[in-house]
């Protein structure tokens, strides 16, 4: 027994540079124009048009619940038009994110994905993603080119 985790140590020790975590990878930011339905981890460096709260809802009375849960919180969700000089987009802001949605701000989304919303486009930023405040930026939003207002329809494909 002891010679196998004698050998398990060794071995340990000497695959230690091997096993190294792989090197970050830098991000790739692309324009709003180059968005597509069902896609993700999308990093964009947008500015804010406009925000409109949607939902900002109680939560529900905790007292019923039979589990004691997390602190219960409120529910805010705010539609949010966003772009670059390529086109625009809706980009939905929940929670915490909605306090970051001030007009003529610049954001950073990082690991953004397309949610389908209506049959139209719709940005968002789960748990896995990241929303920062940027430097203002130069560029004018061109406000002609709204993603959000493309209807798309799934179609099936028979082979």
């Amino acid at each position: 027994m002891a010679s196998r985790s004698g050998n398990r140590q060794q071995a340990n020790a000497g695959g230690e540079n091997t096993a190294a975590k792989p090197a970050m990878r830098k991000p790739v930011f692309i324009k709003v124009d180059q968005l597509k339905p069902g896609t993700s981890g999308h990093n964009l460096t947008v500015k804010i048009v406009n925000a409109n709260t949607v939902l900002s809802k109680k939560p529900r009375n905790p007292s019923s619940l039979r589990v004691p849960a997390r602190p219960q919180q409120n529910t805010r969700i705010a539609e949010c038009l966003v772009g670059d000089e390529t086109g625009s987009i809706l980009l939905t802001a929940r929670n915490d994110q909605v306090d970051l949605m001030k007009p003529d701000a610049t954001i950073i989304l990082r690991n953004a994905k397309i949610d389908m919303f209506k049959g139209s486009m719709r940005l968002a930023v789960d748990k896995w993603g990241r929303i920062e405040v940027a430097e203002p930026a130069t560029f004018v939003v061109n406000e002609e080119n709204n993603l959000s207002l493309v209807e798309y329809e799934l179609v099936n494909v028979e082979e």
